[in-house]
């Protein structure tokens, strides 16, 4: 077993674990770590992996939203919470974008965009728009505060913003989710949560699909390689997770914006030097 492989799933690990909940582009990270950080396993294997490690992230949301997104109880007439079911149904309802988008141009997409070139303008750009749409919100007050109170054409905007990710990794899914939401009057809290929610079914099919591409024969390296890098995810996401909730209630995420364009632009300015 090379030590060196697996401590390159760690920091990966890490690097999931931090950039899939805050708004700043787990996959435009992973792409650009993997340019530094090169695994000596198949191409193959580390397409499944960038992807499948985000199910240590997911396991994470399930584990501290556990109440909230379980359907089912024993204290309720009918054993059903029907706020829960409602806000399943409306998670289906925004995923529907993205599904038609993958089954038909999934692959197409994914090779004409996963470069570091789209990576960094997408970090720019919807650093830009972040900053904007905090300042442009400020004053105005949220139409929607609870969770509860998405509605069903709600969820099929958001649905729409997150189609933006879909297409431009560098733009983070969370990201174009609670922005979308937040321009059309959800509180950033609220907004936070339907985006955990609404990853759970989206990150468990594209694991699902790439998993099922790669095959279900894996050798023992490449095992261990997987466990330990979702393994890493899952600690790290909810530390994340519970970090981002308590930073919403008191801040913008006009840091966030910053952030990504001083990423973008040194990282555009790398590869142009060094390409």
């Amino acid at each position: 077993m090379d030590v060196m492989e697996i401590l390159k799933a760690v920091i990966l690990g890490i690097v999931e674990g931090i950039t899939e909940w805050l708004p700043i582009s787990s996959t435009g990270h992973m792409i650009l770590v993997d340019e530094f950080l090169k695994m000596n396993v198949t191409p193959e294997f580390k397409e499944m992996f960038l992807v499948v490690i985000q199910l240590g992230a997911i396991l994470a949301v399930v584990l501290l939203f556990w109440n909230k997104m379980w359907p089912f109880t024993t204290k309720e007439k009918g054993w059903v919470k029907k706020d829960t079911f409602s806000i399943w149904f409306k998670v289906l309802v925004a995923c529907i974008p993205a599904a038609i988008l993958e089954l038909a141009a999934g692959d197409y997409i994914e090779a004409a965009f996963y470069n570091y070139w789209v990576v960094s303008l997408a970090l720019i750009i919807f650093g830009m728009a972040f900053i904007l749409i905090e300042d442009r919100n400020k004053r105005r007050k949220p139409a929607v505060n609870h969770l509860s109170e998405i509605t069903y054409k709600d969820a099929f905007i958001i649905g729409i913003f997150q189609l933006i990710a879909a297409i431009f990794p560098g733009t983070s899914r969370s990201g174009a989710t609670i922005l979308g939401a937040i321009l059309i009057g959800i509180a950033r809290p609220a907004a936070a949560e339907f985006t955990f929610f609404l990853a759970v079914p989206v990150m468990f099919g594209a694991s699902l699909i790439k998993v099922l591409k790669f095959g279900l024969v894996f050798t023992s390296a490449e095992a261990v390689i997987l466990l330990t890098g979702m393994a890493v995810a899952f600690v790290v996401s909810v530390i994340v997770i519970r970090f981002l909730m308590g930073y919403i209630k008191k801040h913008d995420f006009k840091v966030f914006g910053w952030y990504r364009i001083i990423l973008g632009v040194v990282v555009l300015g790398y590869f142009l030097y060094f390409a």
